[in-house]
Order: structure tokens, then sequence, then C-alpha cells
């Protein structure tokens, strides 16, 4: 299916791995030339020459952390007049006691993971408004719709971004502009590989047989984490033509745990080390 996009200009921030990167590579397939940041400038250029080489569009790497002020300039001067907007970053640690965090890790974690992609929507919104078109989708962690401690740090942060998202949607709309939200649950990506290759060489196990611990303590009943490309592929939807119409949305793509009675809970002491992980969102 045509998405109609062919053509339009896109900023993926944190778009060099995982979640960001199938976001740019399903954009990508469909004709959006594309400004990618982050911060590591290898991963980031080998990124963007896997996706030119694969598609054929344009694509710019910015190195930037798009959480600070000097990132946000570096990416806007880059391309100051994006049509599409996509936004993730790289998720806190799992918590195991509330108390236990610190102000420093919550003014780091509103830093990367509301006030930039707020202050990123404030700048670009106008043109968009201007231009008569536009799309932003912020990809967050499916914690902002299901709360639980060990991810204190990720969920009430995204939550007040589709708060926040959602509330901007509504007086955009009519000026067909189209803001919306991923709610991500556990997917493969390069944290999660290098996460899990090294759980599995301290157990002398597999990557596999530790993805199976995970699935079967967490009971996802999908059995199994998702795959960042097919995530992209729903980002590109709701950057479509064909998305005019779904408006302040948050799609909730977790393997179904959200809908399940036991919800993430945490794990005892004896199981925090095989359970200890960065979230994939």
């Amino acid at each position: 299916m045509d998405l109609g996009i062919k053509g339009k200009k896109a900023i993926i921030n944190g778009g060099s791995a995982g979640m960001g990167k199938g976001s740019a590579l399903a954009l990508a397939k469909e004709g959006v030339d594309l400004y990618i940041s982050a911060r590591g400038e290898k991963r980031l250029e080998e990124t963007c020459e896997e996706i030119v080489k694969a598609t054929g569009v344009s694509v710019k790497p910015i190195i930037a952390d798009h959480s600070s002020d000097e990132g946000r300039e570096r990416i806007l001067s880059a391309c100051p007049d994006p049509d599409i907007l996509v936004g993730t970053c790289t998720p806190p640690p799992f918590t195991y006691s509330y108390e236990k965090v610190s102000t420093e890790e919550w003014r780091q974690t509103l830093d990367v993971a509301l006030l930039s992609p707020v202050e990123f929507m404030k700048a670009i919104i106008p043109g968009m408004v201007e231009r008569k078109w536009g799309r932003i989708v912020n990809i967050g962690t499916g914690a902002a719709k299901t709360p639980t401690e060990v991810r204190i740090l990720s969920g009430p942060p995204r939550a007040a971004l589709v708060n926040y998202s959602v509330a901007v949607s509504k007086k955009v709309a009519k000026h067909y502009v189209v803001i919306n939200n991923i709610l991500p649950g556990m997917h493969h990506t390069a944290s999660i590989a290098d996460r899990y290759n090294k759980l599995a060489e301290e157990n002398g196990t597999t990557y596999d047989e530790e993805i199976e611990k995970f699935v079967n303590h967490w009971k996802i009943p999908a059995k199994k984490f998702g795959s960042s490309d097919d995530l992209g592929s729903f980002v590109a939807m709701f950057c479509s033509e064909q998305a005019s119409y779904v408006i302040g949305q948050s799609l909730v793509i977790d393997g179904g745990i959200g809908n399940t009675c036991l919800l993430y809970t945490s794990p005892s002491p004896r199981d925090r080390t095989r359970s200890r992980m960065p979230s994939s969102a």
C-alpha cells in the first residue's frame, strides 16, 4: 500500500539503533528522506549507510544529544522544516525501589523523555501548521499506561508526554498536523542483545534461552519479544496520508502483557540478577 509520503522529510531522534532505526528504515522504504540524530558517531554512520544502500533515499547523520539545547539546535539547523518527527531514546534502567531513585536521576530522565520531545514539538509544529501538513510520532513505553515500580523512571515522564501530545493534537488537527504515540513493551534492540548475550555468557546459556526466561517470568502472552522493524511499520502508518483521522492515539505494542492480570511486579532478590536489564522502552 502506498502511504503517500514519498519525498517528505523526517527527523528521527535516537534513530541509529533499535526502534528508532526500525522506524527510520520503514519510512525510508516509503521514499522519505531522513535526518537521523544519535550520540554515537560510528553506529550512526553505519545505520545511515545501511539505509541508503537498502532504499536509495537521502539520509543525513547528525551527531547530537537531542536532550540538550545545543543538540536540538544542531538537529533543527540541519532540518528546520521537517514534515515528520519521530522521537525515541535509550530508556532508563529498571528500578527496584522508588525510594532509591535520586532527584538527579529524575532530572536526567525528564530531560530526555519529556522535555526534549516537548521542545522539538514546540519548534516544528508552527511550520507544519503553516504548510498544512505534519506527522509526529512519539515512541514511549507501555509503562506509561501500565504503571509499575520496576519502570518508575520510564513510565511517569512518558505518561506526561502522552498527556501533552494528546492535548496538543486536538489543537492542531484542523491544520492536518497529526500527533500520536506508540507505547512498546519488550523488543529486540541493540541494548537488549548486548544485555542478554552477556547474561547468556555468564549463565552458560544462549540468548534465546535468556529471552525465554524473561518471557516466562513476566508472563508475556505472545511468548516472545517484539521486532523493532515490525514496530517501525506502525510508525510509518501513523506518518501516512491515511492516518489523517487518527488524532492523539496511543498504540500499545507489548505482546499482551498490559492486558494480563499479573503485570510488572518487582521480582524477588533472587530473580533480580536474571531479570535486571534495560527496558527496550
